[in-house]
């Protein structure tokens, strides 16, 4: 993600920030700009302080503190934000203990929001496509008796338990059930990837070259899950697949891989934000060395992003070793994982092409 200034001070401020930490002033992000404005209430608007142009209003999730993204100002503008319109249910907001895990799952929601715009990716609402629109439901489990929710995709509808909000509760089930990585974004980053294989690539002539690569999606996917609980993953899955569970059908394994192509380009436009550059004194073949030099949401070619990422995460692990944390990245991109990647980048151009051709 790239860094953003308040247009008031030039201070450096954040993707979640709601105010200046020096000037003071309200911030909103502008979805529509990719910026952070500092905002002067109007007549009952907010406006834009840098030029005073444009009429806004924060979307109405913010009365909640669960969100800080603008909506254009006017009497038939829409309430909710380009993200915020998307949420089908919400937990009881009379309990506190909710609202605080609806504000972390709002946060991530919207970096990975962030992330989908930038790549110009389809984003219709249920009322915009009743068949394949995108939508999300937070829940909580009722605590009565009844099954736990279950995190999961269906046909554009998202459900995120709510307890994986919980920090606690998230770590004893990565724990438990054997993941080197469970947060949050990586939830909704995986979960997205699913309705994505819908939009993208269930037709051909997208399905040939994701069966090539991933397998055949027609096995009962019912019958493959049970096998992987059951069997667990193939001695060799690092070679072939970005993780364990990718092993348990190909459409796990596209919606794993769609999540680590979204943690890549979103990290390495942050490392190009900071402009990150490494050249370890030890490496005698510049091996390690990096300087992230390129956009990756705009990049259009694979490579590159790859080229700029593998040293990345050498840097972060051995950073987050130094402070006593687990790597930051405990995966390896094996060359079958990054040709499945490169394919996702493909796709993703090739939706923006067939879309600027229209």
């Amino acid at each position: 993600m790239k860094l953003f200034s308040c247009g008031s001070c030039g201070n450096t401020v954040y993707f979640e920030n709601v105010s200046c930490e020096q000037c003071g002033h309200a911030l909103g992000y502008a979805p529509d700009l990719i910026e952070m404005l500092a905002l002067d209430p109007d007549g009952g608007v907010l406006v834009n302080v840098a030029d005073r142009t444009g009429r806004f209003a924060y979307c109405a999730n913010h009365q909640h503190g669960a969100c800080n993204w603008l909506v254009p100002a006017g009497v038939q503008a829409e309430q909710y934000c380009v993200a915020c319109r998307h949420n089908d249910t919400v937990p009881p907001l009379a309990d506190p203990v909710n609202v605080f895990h609806w504000q972390a799952m709002e946060r991530a929601k919207k970096r990975l929001f962030y992330s989908l715009l930038r790549l110009q990716l389809p984003l219709a609402t249920r009322d915009e496509d009743p068949e394949h629109g995108l939508s999300f439901r937070f829940l909580a489990d009722d605590g009565a008796g009844s099954a736990p929710v279950m995190t999961g995709h269906d046909n554009g509808i998202i459900t995120i338990a709510l307890i994986e909000a919980d920090d606690a509760q998230r770590e004893a089930r990565r724990t438990s059930m054997g993941e080197p990585y469970r947060t949050l974004l990586g939830h909704f980053r995986h979960e997205v990837g699913h309705h994505y294989w819908d939009l993208l690539v269930r037709s051909e002539p997208n399905l040939s070259t994701f069966r090539n690569l991933f397998g055949d999606e027609s096995v009962d996917y019912g019958d493959a899950l049970q096998r992987h609980y059951a069997q667990g993953a193939p001695a060799d899955w690092p070679q072939r697949f970005i993780s364990a569970y990718a092993t348990a059908h190909p459409w796990e394994d596209f919606a794993e891989s769609w999540a680590h192509y979204l943690l890549i380009v979103d990290t390495v436009e942050t490392a190009l934000a900071f402009n990150v550059g490494a050249a370890p004194a030890a490496d005698k073949d510049a091996s390690l060395a990096v300087k992230v030099d390129i956009d990756p949401y705009t990049n259009v070619l694979f490579a590159p992003i790859v080229d700029n990422w593998v040293p990345l995460t050498l840097l972060l692990n051995n950073l987050n070793r130094a402070v006593g944390q687990p790597d930051a990245y405990p995966f390896v991109l094996s060359p079958a994982v990054v040709e499945k990647l490169s394919f996702i980048h493909s796709l993703v151009r090739n939706h923006l092409m067939r879309r600027d051709a229209q």
